[in-house]
């Protein structure tokens, strides 16, 4: 599992047995900060980047793993795919907007799903092309850490040297 960004090179990420560490984090990543380190401010907005009827494709390497999310009659389906897996499985997932990303909360094969899209350059160092989200996907005690776009903002491709 790698989190591969714009500025870093990958790195291994291993987290075992804290799930539940992970939800909090994800979930601090989602709230708004006021002025003040570990203030809430009461007034902000949730996050309207990201339309409710944008379909939110997800993606990361080593291992390769990658996750949609599309608007499903009254609610929202995920399809987790990996290589032995393909075309993937689907699953429920349930929206949240916090005050800097999106969250989707469900549950995959009996282990509790959450997965944060927050905005943020994001490269997975194989395609060369530059994500406007990062992702952040926990499957009961796996994390995985990627990219992410929209149908309404795609990734870009840069410029080989």
């Amino acid at each position: 599992m790698t989190f591969l960004h714009t500025s870093t090179a990958p790195r291994p990420l291993s987290i075992g047995g804290r799930a539940g560490v992970v939800a909090a984090a994800m979930t601090m990543m989602l709230a708004a900060c006021g002025s003040d380190p570990g203030e809430i401010s009461r007034d902000s907005q949730p996050f309207d980047a990201i339309a409710p009827q944008a379909t939110i494709s997800l993606l990361g390497n080593e291992p390769f793993w990658g996750v949609e999310i599309a608007p499903e009659n009254d609610g929202y389906r995920a399809v987790y795919s990996t290589p032995d897996n393909n075309p993937g499985t689907g699953f429920a997932v349930t929206r949240f907007a916090g005050n800097n990303g999106v969250g989707f909360t469900g549950e995959f094969d009996g282990e509790a799903v959450q997965i944060a899209v927050t905005p943020g350059a994001c490269s997975d160092t194989m395609s060369d092309r530059i994500y406007p989200y990062t992702a952040t996907v926990a499957m009961g005690e796996v994390t995985l850490l990627g990219c992410g776009y929209t149908s309404d903002e795609p990734f870009t491709q840069t410029q080989m040297p």
